[in-house]
């Protein structure tokens, strides 16, 4: 109980250190403006729906998943995956698409629809992929791998993305041209495989952003 209350009180006391130095910040950024802090501020009107970006080129990225533990995880990645312009979704097992997290990404009036396909295991279509000239990219912490933030990606390239628990197998790593991470600045030690497949996704887009 002493240990709790120790921590509790460890918490509480730089929670209270933040708070002051963030409400002294506060006064001095009062004073500095002096009378900009009374003037109008912008106004921002939410929009719904907004006109797609365009894109030049259909992207030439495929994302690529191992059978999943979570089928949140799997159609949370598929979401991502249309808006982010990618058509091409391979996905394994028992694979199934929830459309509620999915949405139009998947929906058949949706001329730029995911296409998924599923397939047994993963090795084979990655095998066919890298054939066909795609560089297989896996998101993974492996010895060697390289920052996200510092990778330029291959245009014609595959997300492969790994198992929630388990990650990237030996076998597909034996494959990958290339390992990269995201640097990690808290615990737990890696992020939800969802979220980890949109940060990647959206590092592929910001270097193509016309496709």
């Amino acid at each position: 109980m002493a240990g709790t209350r120790l921590a509790g009180a460890m918490r509480l006391t730089g929670t209270c250190s933040l708070g002051r130095a963030l409400l002294k910040c506060g006064r001095k950024i009062r004073l500095r403006h002096g009378n900009a802090m009374s003037s109008p501020q912008r106004k921002f009107v939410h929009e719904r729906h907004k006109t797609l970006s365009p894109l030049d080129r259909p992207r030439e990225l495929v994302v690529a998943c191992p059978p999943m533990r979570s089928n949140i995880n799997l159609s949370r990645i598929v979401r991502t995956a249309g808006c982010c312009g990618v058509r091409e979704v391979i996905c394994c097992g028992h694979a199934k698409i929830i459309d509620k997290i999915a949405r139009d990404s998947i929906d058949d009036e949706n001329p730029a629809a995911v296409d998924l396909h599923v397939h047994r295991t993963l090795a084979p279509p990655l095998k066919e992929l890298k054939q066909a000239g795609y560089r297989l990219v896996g998101l993974e912490q492996t010895t060697g791998s390289r920052c996200l933030y510092d990778y330029g990606f291959d245009r014609h390239s595959v997300l492969v993305v790994g198992n929630e628990r388990l990650g990237l197998d030996d076998e597909i790593l034996r494959l990958v041209d290339d390992a990269v991470e995201i640097p990690v600045y808290g615990l737990p030690y890696a992020y939800n495989v969802a979220t980890a497949a949109a940060m990647a996704l959206y590092e592929y887009c910001r270097q193509f952003p016309r496709g």
